[in-house]
């Protein structure tokens, strides 16, 4: 049964403090010298008065109630919740790594910069690409940068016309705002009956405006691209390049590489398939790796190998320039490095054999449930539609604040776009074959629940501290400081 939990404001009492500070030692500040009396406070902030016992307690007590790869299933289709072993956390906590500082000169650091070479040259071969930088701080950044690249590409050529990125309708949201924020205009294909870019469409929409397709095989429904080498000639024929989101790239290691399949650039997400932890807002890490004609475009400084030692390649006029400060998120190519190393070729195969046997076993414990719109074996994520409960008053919304009640944090849901009240699953390929049998009877009882008695999952979830949360309330009148009093009008329990 959980206990209710307080908000750390229901705790304050006047004059409770949690610390003790020594006497100040310098004079104090004449704040009317610093800011003008306009910008100053006229009263104190309306932070707790605490304990350091009570503040340990209730920050102890709201962890417990979090939702992680370590504390329980997360089948977050699309993002790879994925579990990070502890060896790489480790391997990233070295003393010789974790006290460097970005301003200590090479020849202080060249076994971090001989880390992050190897590095480099892994992906390389992964990914089936000519050079890779590791400069780009998550996989978005990633996608833009490569499509800048590809920009510098057209422009050094005297293509100006190429303006247009084409977007199959069932991508991640990031590929149509990166081809924006890149200065290029987003053109949807559309997906055909098969759950694949429909190719008669793509011929249509090709044209000499053409700068790029972005895409990620297998896609977003999960499924292999079957076509991917035709739609690469009609792209190259139009004179334009294959972006590769990497986001799904659990789905290939060791098996297939975007280089082969005819790809031109490509992201990898590091926080995703290779163990970085992933979510809470980072840190994330997007590489770039690009086939021999855009090398010279590559983000600056370059890393490089010279007469066995390393140092930064400043000396070239045609980059795109820096795209973050010093190189990356040095700490998760050290966790991204030790799990290429530790699992080598044929771990990483497995890798992807695992994941994609986990998804199609708990896609065909689920298929009887919730409607498939694509009957076909899936790659390391598959998605449901919840139209079949939906004719009883039951949203997908819905199944997933029920799954809530179970433990168990929801997929993704309402995405791709495409599939109607749909719910992506992705169990990756750590999980035990008794978890994913666990979850899909979870997922069962819920489809039951729908049929027999609706209200109980329309009502979900029961068990949280929390209940139903009025999100749309919650989203336009956010609560900003504790005004208990107005509890009532943000959460409906």
């Amino acid at each position: 049964m959980n206990k209710e939990q307080k908000l750390i404001f229901e705790y304050s009492k006047a004059g409770r403090t949690g610390y003790s500070l020594p006497e100040l030692e310098v004079p104090d500040v004449d704040m009317d010298a610093i800011l003008p009396a306009e910008m100053q406070r006229t009263d104190s902030p309306e932070l707790p008065e605490v304990s350091e016992l009570q503040i340990m307690r209730h920050y102890t007590a709201l962890s417990t109630r979090n939702h992680g790869v370590d504390s329980g299933f997360y089948p977050l289709g699309s993002c790879t919740m994925k579990y990070n072993p502890k060896m790489n956390e480790d391997s990233a906590r070295l003393k010789g790594f974790a006290h460097l500082h970005p301003y200590q000169p090479d020849y202080q650091v060249q076994g971090a910069m001989q880390l992050m070479y190897e590095l480099q040259e892994e992906l390389k071969e992964i990914a089936g690409m000519d050079e890779v930088t590791l400069q780009p701080a998550a996989g978005a950044q990633g996608e833009w940068t490569g499509l800048m690249m590809i920009r510098a590409f057209h422009e050094a050529n005297g293509d100006l016309i190429r303006t247009k990125v084409i977007v199959p309708d069932s991508a991640h949201g990031t590929n149509p705002a990166s081809a924006t924020v890149a200065g290029f205009d987003s053109v949807t294909v559309k997906t055909d009956e098969r759950g694949l870019v429909d190719l008669d469409h793509l011929k249509e929409v090709v044209g000499e405006d053409t700068a790029a397709l972005m895409l990620t095989n297998p896609n977003t429904l999960g499924l292999f691209e079957e076509d991917i080498q035709e739609m690469a000639a009609i792209i190259h024929q139009a004179g334009g390049k294959l972006y590769y989101d990497g986001a799904n790239s659990n789905a290939i290691l060791g098996i297939a590489r975007p280089g082969d399949m005819g790809f031109d650039v490509v992201h990898l997400n590091l926080h995703k398939t290779f163990t970085g932890p992933h979510g809470g807002g980072g840190p994330g890490s997007g590489p770039v790796g690009v086939k021999k004609d855009l090398i010279a475009y590559l983000p600056k400084p370059l890393l490089v190998k010279e007469n066995e030692a390393y140092k930064w390649d400043y000396d070239r006029p045609e980059s795109i320039g820096r795209v973050k400060p010093f190189y990356g998120n040095f700490g998760i190519n050290v966790r991204a490095h030790t799990y290429i190393r530790t699992m080598g070729a044929e771990g990483l195969r497995k890798v992807s054999e695992y994941a994609v046997l986990n998804a199609n076993y708990l896609m065909r414990l689920l298929e009887p449930y919730y409607d498939l719109p694509y009957n076909k074996h899936c790659k390391h994520e598959f998605v449901l539609s919840g139209k079949r409960q939906k004719q009883l008053g039951v949203r997908t919304l819905d199944i997933a604040k029920r799954l809530l009640d179970f433990g168990y944090h929801p997929p993704t849901i309402y995405f791709p776009t495409n599939v109607e009240e749909c719910m992506m699953f992705e169990p990756t390929e750590t999980e035990a074959k008794e978890t994913l049998d666990e979850f899909a009877d979870a997922m069962i009882r819920i489809a039951k629940e729908a049929e027999e008695s609706p209200e109980t999952v329309q009502e979900a979830p029961h068990t949280t501290v929390i209940k139903r949360l009025d999100e749309t309330l919650a989203a336009r009148k956010p609560v900003l400081r504790h005004e208990f009093s107005k509890k009532e009008e943000v959460y409906q329990s």
